[in-house]
């Protein structure tokens, strides 16, 4: 790092500190702190992807390709084929006229299933952010080449987010995100152009590499077809219990905007997926030509987390003074975006929904200065896990299977009018211990006698039989709870699908928290399975539109990264 670099770096952290701190003055109740629902398009599009894009990502699949070659990307493409499905998801998110999606699952099912759906997604939040830390510190090490320790780091970017984050709520977060994540498509391709010129191009790194197994999108009995689908559906199931994905979807003037943000956000994130893979890739490639012994450099998988790192601070100072500082001011930025929505989110889910029911009757500046409290809590809770996290690959695994649980009870509450709360606690705790049945040596040795592969070569279960397994179990035992219990109050079901139905209107003053605003009629439309328990409305011709239109997206892209990477 040249003087230079660290004068970039201080203008960019003083900026966007002062910005988001100055949003704050319009922060007067708890609802202007966590769901402001007053932006457009394009400030929905980066918010959608700055949240859902962090800087531990690029370390997570960059590490990934550097070990395994392309099939590395399906450590972010996991969500790939979720993608489409956000264009149904944004608008019934939006609808429910909620501030956090504790309120909706209060509505859906009773006081208890709030509070359980709160603290889970706390715990799955402080899991997001520790890992987000955790690969922003290796980055950072690597990028400065040890002058910045990543113990030191870590506190340092909390420091930053937390200031401008718990001042100014959501609206903070929006507004810097669009900074940011315009400096995060920067920091996820500013390397692999200088990387492939200096290994001859993709030619270049397949010639060096010349293992045609580095080349291929699958690896038999890891990240196989199986391991996609499972993991892919654990995707599906969780996206809709992250606490975040509230602010995503509604946070605009109407359901439009959290549309287009949440499909047209992911999808530059999935092109940015790709400049991460090609850049592990090429990675090993030049340090093949360049003599350098992988086996010392990387002695085991977690040193790979910092392959991203070490070729920037390789690469960039060589190039033009100041890029490395840009290059570690776009990577704070990936970090920073992601971080101050999950933390404004879990506090809200905090204030909301855990604080407000317990201490009824206070000013709404009250709560909002709860909430803000919370926010540091949260995040120093985060900093202490993000120090004892094995890897950012790790942290990732168990931030997804910790959504899916809750996600599966969200889906079958949507689709299935007789899933109660009774369903909710069976299944989540069913799903809970089945996952930490699987991690148990006796339980993994009795798994093993089945007639097929089950286990890693380190003797764990593989993640999607996992995955299978818990996933299962929470379906099963939610819809046997379900069945031998009273049936869900009637009135409760109506007033949630009313909600589903209703359109949002431009400028519209919802009556509170999961209400339609006073004098509202509720809108009606055709049920595809009239006369059953089964509740999937008819979709629309914008829907059908919409989410024929990503498919193809979806599969472009995947024919696109194979021509390039394959030749």
């Amino acid at each position: 790092m040249q003087l230079i670099d660290w004068i970039v770096l201080g203008l960019y952290l003083a900026g966007v500190t002062v910005l988001g701190m100055f949003m704050g003055k319009n922060v007067k109740t708890l609802a202007d702190f966590l769901m402001p629902r007053k932006f457009g398009p394009g400030m929905m599009i980066m918010h959608a992807f700055g949240t859902g894009t962090a800087s531990d990502q690029a370390v997570t699949v960059a590490s990934a390709s550097a070990r395994s070659g392309l099939s590395g990307i399906w450590f972010q493409w996991l969500w790939l084929f979720s993608t489409p499905f956000y264009w149904l998801i944004a608008p019934i998110f939006r609808r429910f006229r909620a501030l956090t999606t504790a309120d909706v699952y209060e509505l859906r099912y009773g006081s208890s299933v709030r509070t359980l759906y709160a603290v889970s997604g706390i715990a799955s939040m402080v899991v997001k952010i520790a890992t987000l830390l955790l690969g922003s510190g290796a980055l950072i090490q690597a990028g400065t080449n040890g002058s910045i320790n990543s113990n030191i780091a870590i506190p340092l970017v909390t420091l930053l987010f937390v200031a401008y984050g718990a001042a100014g709520g959501l609206g903070a977060a929006i507004v810097t995100d669009f900074i940011q994540g315009i400096l995060t498509i920067i920091f996820s391709f500013m390397l692999l152009p200088f990387l492939l010129n200096a290994v001859g191009g993709m030619d270049g790194v397949r010639e060096t590499i010349n293992r045609p197994e580095m080349f291929s999108m699958a690896v038999p009995g890891k990240i196989d077809a199986f391991f996609v689908v499972m993991f892919s559906v654990s995707s599906l199931a969780g996206i809709v219990a992250q606490p975040f994905i509230m602010g995503v979807c509604a946070a605009g003037r109407t359901e439009y905007e959290g549309r287009i943000g949440f499909v047209v956000g992911n999808f530059i994130k999935r092109f940015c997926t790709i400049a991460w893979t090609l850049t592990g890739l090429a990675a090993i490639a030049w340090y093949v030509q360049q003599g350098i012994d992988l086996n010392e450099l990387f002695p085991d998988k977690a040193a790979y987390d910092a392959v991203y790192g070490d070729i920037a601070q390789r690469f960039l100072p060589k190039a033009m003074p100041g890029l490395l500082g840009i290059f570690m001011a776009a990577m704070l930025a990936g970090v920073m975006s992601s971080c101050d929505s999950f933390m404004v989110s879990s506090a809200g889910l905090f204030a909301e929904n855990v604080y407000r029911p317990a201490a009824v009757g206070k000013s709404e500046q009250h709560y909002m200065w709860a909430a803000r409290l919370a926010s540091i809590v949260i995040v120093l809770a985060a900093v202490a896990l993000a120090y004892s996290l094995e890897g950012v690959v790790s942290g990732l695994k168990v931030y997804l299977k910790l959504g899916a649980v809750l996600g599966v009870t969200f889906w079958l509450g949507l689709l299935w009018r007789r899933m109660n709360s009774i369903g909710v606690w069976s299944g989540t705790i069913a799903g809970f211990l089945v996952w930490w049945l699987t991690t148990q040596d006796a339980v993994v040795t009795q798994l093993a006698r089945l007639p097929f592969r089950i286990q890693e070569s380190d003797g764990l279960i593989r993640d999607p039989w996992q995955i299978l397994l818990f996933v299962g179990a929470t379906v099963v035992c939610g819809i046997v709870g379900s069945l031998v219990s009273k049936a869900p109050d009637p009135d409760r079901i109506r007033r949630f699908h009313e909600l589903i139905r209703t359109p949002v209107i431009a400028g519209e003053t919802p009556a509170g928290p999961c209400m339609l605003p006073e004098g509202t009629v509720p809108s009606t439309r055709r049920s595809l399975f009239t006369g059953t328990q089964f509740e999937i409305a008819a979709p629309s011709r914008v829907s059908i539109i919409g989410f024929i239109s990503a498919w193809i997206g979806v599969g472009l892209m995947i024919l696109g990264f194979q021509w390039i990477a394959q030749g």
